[in-house]
């Protein structure tokens, strides 16, 4: 009699969460992505009109640590250097930073690429202060060396073409057309020789294949470093404290890296 019970109390819990499971599921609303909007609010020195008291209140403590930390001048620069594709001034200056960054890790590198989507702001012309460099390379982005066959390295620029254009070394010629295919591709005045390997510093960001040039991932003898000190950010601001010791103002220009025509 008792297991006749237990049976039935048995049926009963699992009718009843069958019960509740189908009652759930009838009443889940189904929704579906009709469009997406957006808009940008601009944030700048307008709002600088009415301060809010409290909130002015509340930063003081910590304005002048960070001030302190930002406001110090590291270097000049000639003239306003953005970035932009196909190619650009400060994409220009930051690929040759890389390329001046080898002979710290015993590297030679042959060419350097940089992701235009890596640069987040311009350089005013004048002093260039550590705030500056921040907001121009904000993320945590390591230097990486590796080593692609020519073949991969042909794949490569392939891939910045699609893209319109990405942010390649003084030596690097590439040509290519509106609806981004490659038509031309030269380092150091000659054609990529695709049985030769190529020596390549960039970011540890592109090295593992993001923002579409997964020819990266095909690289060989990985030299990865992982200190602070190898972090970009600051190995822009050793370039820039360098030339100032020099008495160097930095310049870049454009100067035909990457060309766009019609095929």
């Amino acid at each position: 009699m008792n297991m006749i019970c237990n049976n039935m109390k048995q049926k009963m819990i699992f009718m009843g969460l069958v019960v509740v499971a189908l009652s759930a599921a009838s009443c889940r609303t189904h929704y579906t992505m009709t469009s997406i909007s957006r808009t940008r609010i601009v944030v700048d020195k307008r709002y600088d009109a009415r301060p809010d008291a409290a909130a002015m209140a509340f930063i003081q403590p910590y304005r002048h640590e960070v001030d302190s930390l930002m406001t110090p001048v590291v270097g000049q620069v000639s003239h306003y250097m953005f970035s932009r594709r196909p190619e650009s001034p400060l994409s220009n200056l930051l690929t040759d930073i890389l390329m001046s960054a080898g002979s710290t890790y015993q590297e030679h590198p042959e060419f350097a690429v940089y992701n235009m989507g890596g640069i987040r702001a311009a350089l005013a012309q004048g002093p260039v202060t550590l705030g500056d460099i921040l907001d121009v390379a904000p993320f945590e982005n390591k230097i990486c060396f590796l080593t692609l066959s020519g073949n991969k390295v042909m794949e490569l620029f392939r891939q910045i073409a699609m893209r319109g254009g990405e942010g390649v070394s003084h030596g690097v010629e590439l040509v290519i057309s509106k609806d981004g295919k490659l038509l031309k591709a030269l380092i150091d005045g000659a054609p990529v020789d695709e049985n030769k390997a190529y020596r390549v510093v960039t970011l540890d960001y592109l090295a593992q294949g993001n923002d579409q040039m997964t020819a990266f991932k095909s690289g060989t003898d990985v030299h990865s470093p992982k200190g602070k000190q190898d972090n970009v950010r600051d190995l822009i601001t050793n370039y820039f404290r360098n030339c100032t010791a020099k008495g160097i103002i930095v310049d870049r220009e454009v100067e035909g890296r990457i060309k766009i025509v019609d095929e």
